[in-house]
């Protein structure tokens, strides 16, 4: 007897939570061969701000120590080599070939562990004690730059995501992601991943949909810090470019071929990342220089 297929449904990821879209809606993409992917959440203007708004809520994250979030981001890669058979089927469901699948999830989980081993080590190549003609220690140190919105590309849904989005939270950022329209599968699945790690819910938020709908109200919102695009269409680009400037959002076009593995690097994690400068003064006691 033949039987009916039951699709997945994915859900979008807002705040550590697996909610259906505010809207009611959803898509059905397809591969090349015309089968279905499953029921994909067409997400909303309002889920774009309830993610926004669990994003901004969990910026405690940049007050982890360096070290545990570069523990929390191995976690990561464990719980993703773990789930690798999952992955390399929903790649080959989304058009690539077995060898294809399993060289884009092995470097996916390396490049994972890459971001892992950075988190407590950048602070001290990008930081600096800078020498001054005064009596007072000049220090130029990295800090997150806040909420950062991630649009990612169309044809690398699973490499592409984590290539944008471990640098930006490696760096002590939250963040919002779009994620591939057309391959929307590991996305989601990558959020289940997430969610059995112990990195806290709203420190990153995926949504699917569509880019048009989706692209608007998260380069205008007034509590997007910043707005990383992974993607090569111009429209969308020139629409971020104008909205982003509403709020002097810092716009980065990162569109590379993220299975390239030499495309990480440090300065990826610069994107987001603004150096601040502190002097603190100091103090002479009996002839002799003391800093506090």
């Amino acid at each position: 007897m033949s039987r009916l297929e039951i699709l997945k449904t994915y859900k979008i990821y807002i705040g550590g939570q697996f909610p259906r879209t505010e809207s009611g809606r959803y898509y059905v993409p397809k591969n090349g061969q015309n089968e279905p992917l499953g029921n994909i959440c067409l997400s909303s203007r309002k889920d774009v701000r309830n993610a926004v708004s669990a994003a901004r809520k969990a910026t405690g994250w940049a007050e982890r120590t360096a070290f545990n979030r570069g523990q929390i981001l191995y976690r990561i890669a464990e719980m993703l080599e773990g789930r690798k058979a999952q992955f390399i089927e929903e790649l080959i469901l989304q058009g690539s070939n077995k060898k294809t699948a399993e060289i884009e999830v092995n470097l996916a989980v390396d490049r994972v562990v890459y971001y892992a081993g950075w988190c407590d080590k950048y602070q001290q190549i990008m930081g600096a004690v800078n020498p001054v003609s005064s009596s007072h220690f000049n220090f130029s140190v990295p800090e997150p730059t806040g909420v950062v919105g991630i649009v990612c590309p169309e044809n690398q849904s699973l490499v592409g995501l984590v290539s944008l989005v471990l640098p930006v939270i490696c760096g002590g950022n939250t963040c919002v992601v779009i994620a591939s329209e057309s391959l929307p599968l590991c996305a989601v699945t990558f959020a289940e991943v997430l969610n059995t790690s112990d990195l806290p819910g709203g420190v990153i938020n995926i949504l699917t949909g569509a880019k048009k709908e989706l692209i608007s109200p998260l380069a205008s919102h007034m509590d997007v810090n910043a707005i990383i695009y992974g993607d090569n269409d111009e429209e969308q680009w020139k629409t971020l470019g104008i909205l982003a400037a509403d709020n002097v959002k810092r716009v980065s076009r990162l569109s590379k071929d993220w299975t390239n593995p030499e495309n990480q690097d440090l300065y990826q994690i610069a994107e987001t990342l603004e150096i601040k400068t502190t002097w603190h003064p100091i103090e002479n006691i009996g002839g002799a220089s003391s800093g506090y």
